[in-house]
């Protein structure tokens, strides 16, 4: 390709944000380019001549890897969107909750009445869909790694 390698449109596509599953083909085969544009997050790397069949699995594979990325970052769009939805006051007894305070602790560390307390958890839980606290753990868990993704 005159002018622009395809491992440099991979670091341009990946500087704009863009998640587009990319499988390369090559008419030399150059291990250190290969490994580069793998931990890139390159589906497969084809060095020709290859065989159709190969190809047709590389893209095979390449849909079902962006299908599996758009379907998480559907559910992890719902889940901020859940997770916006809860009142600054929800929010801290959230994160009290998931950290393992017991109501009466969450109570004392916002100066707030244990019945309140209960009806905010309630009001997350029911708000995030979560059936159980267990869940609701792994979903701030999920929310603070996708924040610390994003930065």
């Amino acid at each position: 390709m005159p002018g622009l390698s395809g491992l440099d449109l991979q670091k341009r596509i990946l500087e704009a944000n863009r998640e587009i599953p990319i499988v390369f083909i090559t008419g030399h085969k150059d291990v250190p380019t290969s490994v580069r544009a793998m931990k890139a997050g390159a589906v497969e790397f084809l060095v020709k001549p290859f065989s159709e069949k190969d190809l047709l699995d590389a893209i095979q594979q390449a849909i079902k890897r962006d299908q599996s990325d758009r379907y998480q970052q559907a559910q992890m769009e719902d889940l901020c969107s859940r997770y916006e939805s809860l009142t600054p006051r929800q929010r801290q007894v959230m994160e009290r909750v998931v950290s393992g305070l017991l109501n009466k602790q969450v109570a004392v560390e916002l100066k707030i009445s244990e019945i309140t307390v209960k009806v905010k958890r309630s009001q997350v839980m029911h708000k995030m869909r979560a059936g159980s606290l267990a869940d609701l753990v792994r979903m701030h868990d999920k929310l603070r790694s996708w924040r610390a993704r994003k930065r």
